[in-house]
């Protein structure tokens, strides 16, 4: 694995990378987090942390360069990624070029955890809305053409409400009704299916971790036995609404993920350390959706899981974290470096030192 002029990384090569528990160890601000973003961008060719690729391009470099070979049960997947200060990224799978982020995200499977997961038990419902959509992508990447047709049809839908004059319907609408409802049916199915498969193992980690129960369920805006039957019907309800707002107020863009802790609404009721494990746990639950879907475990990458959780709780994510194949964790204490862990990698100025595990 290699990264070059990524963040304040300018040159980190890791051989050997190990199965198991590997803990990358250092103060804040010396580039464990970027170490395991640089990891994330392989995986999922985008970054984790920032919306654009400007900031991962080290200060004073053209371009940032990274390098990593996944073990697979179809085989290795060497993966090759150039990213410029400006413009569209050069990817390469095996040396054949890759378009698509779908096209290798079906060959390598990834789960990240990071801080900002916080809001998805704490922010508002787009953050949830957000985090199902990383779970159908994830589960089934080709799926991602589902997420992107929905986005444009409602796009459109809008532009077309905002840009009515007020008299009478738009007389387009009723076409990018249809759409709305072709497209936004799909989705909301595919969420639907992929909590589904995710919010058991969510509940049995938060359940190993805490004695307490985790509620997760989807919470559609429509929703019935006959879905697009049911779409249309709210629609023709909100319609003066949706001309009164200019905006469209029906489908999936208006949907959330209800979380619960001992019956309360986690959002609102969860300490600050109930939160991060219910978030640290959709994440795991997700990972073994993933696995049970693929029939391998995915690369789990998790950032400062522990800092938030007491020294037991972070002992036993610790331990169960130890049987889950691969998994990367980012510490800034010493005293959090999991017993178990296959290797240590001390992270300082932007570059790692490898040394013997515990």
């Amino acid at each position: 694995m290699e990264l070059t002029d990524f963040r304040n990384h300018p040159r980190t090569r890791v051989e050997d990378v190990p199965d198991g528990l590997i803990a990358a160890v250092g103060a804040n601000g010396e580039g464990k987090t970027n170490l395991l973003e640089g990891i994330a961008f392989l995986f999922f060719l985008v970054s984790p942390r920032a919306s654009s690729t400007e900031p991962l391009v080290r200060r004073e470099a053209e371009a940032a360069y990274l390098r990593g070979e996944i073990e697979t049960a179809g085989g290795r997947v060497l993966v090759e990624v150039e990213i410029p200060g400006h413009g569209a990224n050069k990817v390469q799978v095996n040396r054949s070029p890759v378009r698509r982020k779908r096209d290798l995200r079906r060959q390598v499977r990834a789960a990240f955890f990071g801080p900002e997961d916080l809001d998805v038990v704490r922010g508002d419902p787009s953050q949830r809305r957000r985090f199902m959509d990383e779970a159908v992508t994830s589960l089934w990447p080709l799926k991602e053409s589902v997420l992107t047709a929905y986005d444009r049809t409602l796009r459109q839908r809008n532009r077309l409400l905002k840009e009515w004059e007020g008299r009478g319907a738009p007389k387009e609408l009723e076409a990018w009704d249809s759409e709305l409802v072709e497209n936004g049916s799909a989705l909301v199915r595919h969420r639907a299916d992929a909590v589904a498969r995710l919010s058991p193992g969510a509940q049995e980690e938060f359940a190993g971790l805490s004695g307490t129960g985790l509620a997760c369920e989807y919470r559609p805006s429509v929703w019935g036995e006959d879905l697009e039957e049911a779409f249309r019907i709210r629609l023709a309800e909100r319609r003066n609404d949706e001309l009164t707002r200019r905006t469209s107020l029906v489908g999936p863009h208006r949907d959330d993920l209800e979380l619960a802790v001992r019956d309360l609404g986690a959002r609102a009721f969860a300490s600050h350390g109930e939160a991060w494990a219910a978030a640290l746990c959709l994440r795991l639950g997700l990972a073994s959706a993933i696995q049970a879907e693929v029939g391998e475990p995915p690369v789990l990458l998790l950032d400062d899981p522990f800092s938030a959780l007491d020294p037991r709780r972070g002992g036993q994510v610790a331990d169960r974290l130890a049987g889950r194949g691969q998994v990367v964790v980012t510490v800034a204490d010493e005293a959090h470096v999991p017993s178990k862990a296959e290797a240590v990698w001390d992270v300082s100025a932007g570059a790692v030192t490898v040394r013997g595990g515990g």
